[in-house]
């Protein structure tokens, strides 16, 4: 009996393209798409600079099908794994790690002793985005992790939160509750398996409500999603955000490399005050503050 195969189409493509390329790779059939580049786990097989994009098909004449209506480009080609191996073989690179300042990640398949005046939390990315290892997510964690008082006692809003990563520090740090919505339901239920592990079920709520469904307003909200998205959403997202609350957000190319991202971003939400740009390698994170809420006339 000989190991089943699965089929999968690679192409690699510049990082201000990998949101038009992945929905390219949906459009014809992927069952899934994972970015691959210098930072992440599986490294990206492509040029310098460039991200490589794996999409899964269901079947051999489904992917070959899909090369031939690629860019040329991106050097579209059908590759193989075999058996169910293969599924598990990014856990044997997943280790605890730092992610702020006192706050480490670990798997649930590795131990990790804490030292003085370190939080440990246990993390499964399982079908969702977000191992807490990419540099969009960590930027997004490092600015929780200053806001010091300011967390404390705080509750948290998560857009787009993938496995849970981000709610989850949140609360490790000192926030009081928080706020997890995802459009995609395997995100949430994941977020709800982790938020389980670390045993915030009752601080953590996490479904698919839209934005725009959100009700009320949060003294800390947090949007790691693409720059596209995060442009669409500005208007429901910053409404989100109390007076004086801090709005973070993640998943957004730095100028010399996607010229257009940071300024689109920055004028969508030109209501709220720009406090802090941070960068790391080809990413940055935009930290804004929302104004003080209008005095009522006596």
């Amino acid at each position: 009996m000989t190991d089943k195969s699965y089929p999968y189409v690679a192409i690699d493509v510049r990082p201000d393209e990998s949101d038009e390329a992945s929905a390219r790779l949906f459009d014809l059939g992927a069952q899934g798409v994972e970015e691959r580049d210098a930072t992440t786990l599986a490294r990206g097989s492509g040029a310098a600079g460039t991200v490589t994009l794996i999409a899964s098909f269901e079947g051999h004449d489904e992917a070959l099908g899909a090369v031939t209506e690629l860019a040329p480009e991106w050097c579209p080609r059908v590759e193989e794994v075999h058996g169910d191996a293969w599924r598990d073989e990014w856990k044997k690179h997943f280790e605890p790690f730092r992610i702020c300042e006192g706050l480490v990640v670990r798997p649930p398949w590795r131990d990790h002793a804490p030292s003085a005046g370190e939080t440990v939390v246990v993390l499964e990315p399982g079908r969702a985005f977000g191992t807490g290892l990419h540099e969009t997510t960590s930027l997004v964690a490092e600015v929780l992790g200053g806001l010091g008082g300011a967390l404390r006692g705080a509750t948290v809003l998560d857009v787009g939160c993938g496995s849970g990563i981000l709610a989850i520090a949140a609360l490790a740090l000192g926030a009081d509750g928080a706020r997890a919505v995802d459009v995609d339901p395997d995100a949430t239920a994941v977020t709800r398996e982790n938020a389980a592990r670390n045993g915030m079920s009752t601080s953590l709520l996490a479904d698919e409500t839209p934005i725009e469904g959100v009700a009320g307003r949060y003294p800390v909200v947090v949007a790691n999603i693409e720059a596209t998205t995060l442009v669409t959403m500005a208007p429901a997202l910053a409404a989100r955000v109390a007076p004086r609350g801090v709005l973070v957000l993640s998943g957004i190319l730095a100028e010399d490399i996607a010229p257009a991202q940071v300024p689109s971003v920055r004028l969508a939400y030109a209501g709220l005050l720009l406090e802090e740009t941070r960068r790391k390698g080809e990413w940055v994170a935009l930290v804004f503050r929302a104004p003080e809420a209008p005095r009522e006339r006596t």
